[in-house]
């Protein structure tokens, strides 16, 4: 009775509203996507971008091997983390967790599976996958699946498998039921139904100066035969109605926040999150950036109470500087990248001090660059081959075996397994046809600046940085130095091939000879050391017709034995052509788009304000030419992915 008296009551002039999958579907097919938009950071959700809130819940696995295991629920910048179960092969946690999905907004889930170690860090053993658009467009009520885990390194091989149920309320089902149950609270009989004093009362603590004299009148309207009793479902629906043309509740009656900040949607929205959370009926334990942050053990909480490391999105130096959070374009969601800890305080002893300044300008410049030609030397040898499936295993969740073009087995030296080419159509080019879009030059993190300025004041700390020391005087113009600047860096374990994010003409190649400093951010966010400038580069004018002048800008780093380019001078080279390659090591591609040449996508420039880098694709967009007057950002939709 409550539920279809709901319906008819939240619909303008009475008639019933559509079915609620029928309306999460109408919501869907409004979604906007030109290329690269939304940011993924914390914001008011937008009326007509608030598809629903889902209730994830993860109910069991079935495991290959015994431990103690917990699970991960990672969507956009958030993750949460269930209790760890007993010993077993088939671990049961039951726990659930609401998250808000938007038409615009993250929808991809990721689950990972984690075995537990008391004194470190935990070790995923399997992930999956989950989007929740395709889940919850289904006519069910409750979609339950069993869903494979993936071996992170292998992601055709399973280990086991994840049950998991997913619901979805709807905007008008979550204002009703909210109301429900906050009037709930004062049925003390639990016989599902409220005298007017009983509605008074709550109203009176949580509601504003209008609630009382909309009170009675809801009241009355809800209380047909006028015998003073009214059902609490009907009361709901009329409450939720009221709330949403004229709010009547001021504070949340959880956490007593004022509301009212945003709009309407936003303070439901609130209210229902919070008053879960506060009646204790979601398990999962949030607060998390990541899975590998919700993973870590008690030794990384103590640095992290102690302040000897911290967990945040942005930019970090000296002793902040020990882990590197990055922003997954495909997922948007926030993912750590991998680093070993020692390296990390090696670096940042380096990089971020003055004594590291001091050790670097006596010598150290000279000992990284024997140490990368020693380095590159052993990777060139055959016992080299040994170390290509450690090297997986400590990568194994960010580097696919099975987009990899020969077996693993094939490689008879280490950089050959590093300079690897991946399958056909493993990266595909965005809008291949159309020169006026430009893509994604490397599989890296990517920080995208509109301007020069932006690039050091956001990015670049190094006292010396200008566009005139990066290409040198050869290459150099005033059309590049007031121009847009775009960095890709790539970690070890990425693809090192790089690609041609422009269609053009190679007027020319110019090689500086240079150091080799790391190219990781604690480095480059270092104003003791100008990394880009003084390391070793090649740089490759593009002449386009879309773009003008473009400055491909290839640089090495520590370990990097060499930088190999494909094309020669002359060479017409077509957008997501191969370029060239990086040996051994972690390098960085610099793009350099002359004044007023390139908007870059709307979601990149968003990260880089933040100082987060953005993980990208070889091919994905990156943005368009401001010179073709025809084809604009927002019209990029209608162009096909090839």
């Amino acid at each position: 009775m409550g539920h279809s008296a709901s319906r008819a009551n939240a619909s303008a002039g009475g008639e019933p509203l559509p079915s609620r999958f029928a309306r999460f579907r109408r919501r869907l097919r409004h979604r906007h996507r030109s290329a690269g938009e939304d940011s993924g950071s914390e914001k008011a959700v937008a009326a007509d971008d608030f598809a629903g809130i889902a209730r994830i819940r993860i109910v069991k696995a079935d495991m290959q091997f015994k431990d103690k295991f917990f699970a991960c629920l990672s969507l956009g910048e958030r993750t949460y983390r269930t209790e760890t179960s007993d010993n077993t092969h088939r671990p049961v946690w039951n726990s659930e967790k609401k998250v808000i999905v938007e038409t615009n907004g993250p929808h991809i889930a990721r689950i990972s599976v984690f075995e537990t170690n008391r004194f470190s860090k935990n070790t995923l053993v399997g992930y999956c996958e989950v989007d929740l658009y395709e889940m919850l467009t289904k006519d069910l009520d409750e979609h339950s699946v069993d869903l494979s885990l993936l071996d992170p390194s292998s992601p055709n091989t399973t280990v086991g498998s994840i049950s998991i149920s997913c619901y979805i309320e709807d905007p008008v089902e979550t204002e009703q039921s909210f109301a429900h149950r906050v009037l709930a609270i004062v049925d003390y009989n639990e016989d599902g139904t409220l005298s007017l004093s009983e509605f008074s009362d709550l109203m009176k603590a949580f509601g504003n100066k209008l609630a009382v004299t909309k009170i009675e009148e809801l009241f009355r309207q809800a209380d047909k035969n006028g015998d003073g009793i009214v059902d609490i479902d009907e009361l709901a629906a009329l409450l939720a109605d009221q709330q949403e043309k004229e709010p009547l509740i001021s504070n949340c009656p959880v956490c007593g926040e004022v509301l009212g900040k945003y709009d309407n949607i936003n303070d439901m929205i609130h209210m229902t999150l919070c008053f879960d959370e506060g009646t204790g009926n979601q398990i999962m334990t949030g607060g998390f950036l990541t899975d590998k942050q919700a993973s870590y053990g008690w030794m990384f909480k103590l640095s992290e109470w102690a302040h000897f490391s911290t967990y945040d999105v942005g930019l970090h130096s000296g002793s902040t500087a020990s882990h590197i959070l990055v922003f997954d374009r495909r997922t948007k969601r926030i993912v750590e990248e991998v680093i070993d800890g020692k390296i990390v305080l090696s670096m940042r002893a380096l990089y971020q001090s003055k004594v590291g300044l001091t050790l670097i300008n006596t010598g150290v410049k000279d000992l990284l660059k024997n140490l990368s030609e020693k380095q590159g030397k052993k990777m060139n040898s055959p016992e080299s081959a040994k170390d290509i499936p450690k090297f997986v295993e400590l990568f194994k969740d960010q580097i696919n075996m099975d987009e990899v073009k020969d077996p693993i087995e094939s490689f008879k030296t280490f950089n050959e397994f590093f300079i690897r080419g991946l399958k056909p159509g493993a990266r595909p080019i965005a809008y291949s046809d159309h020169d006026s879009i430009a893509t994604c030059a490397a599989d890296s993190r990517l920080m995208a600046f509109s301007s020069i300025d932006e690039s050091t004041r956001l990015w670049i700390k190094g006292r010396k940085f200008s566009v005139e020391g990066l290409v040198g005087p050869d290459v150099h113009s005033n059309a590049l130095s007031n121009g847009s600047l775009v960095i890709f860096r790539l970690a070890p374990q990425d693809y090192h091939r790089f690609h041609v994010p422009v269609s053009g003409t190679v007027e020319k190649f110019v090689e500086i000879p240079g150091c080799l400093y790391t190219v990781n951010p604690i480095a480059v966010n270092s104003k003791y050391c100008n990394v880009f400038t003084e390391n070793k580069r090649v740089i490759a004018m593009i002449s386009t017709s879309e773009f003008g002048k473009v400055a491909f800008v290839a640089i090495g780093a520590t370990m990097v034995g060499s930088i190999t380019f494909l094309k020669n001078e002359g060479d017409y080279v077509h957008k997501g052509d191969e370029f060239g390659y990086f040996s051994f090591g972690g390098s960085t591609v610099i793009c350099i788009f002359e004044k007023d040449a390139i908007q870059f996508d709307a979601d990149l420039v968003a990260n880089t304000g933040r100082s987060l880098e953005t993980l990208v694709s070889v091919g994905m967009t990156l943005g368009v030419s401001k010179r073709n007057k025809e084809l604009q950002v927002p019209e990029l939709q209608k162009c096909s992915l090839e």
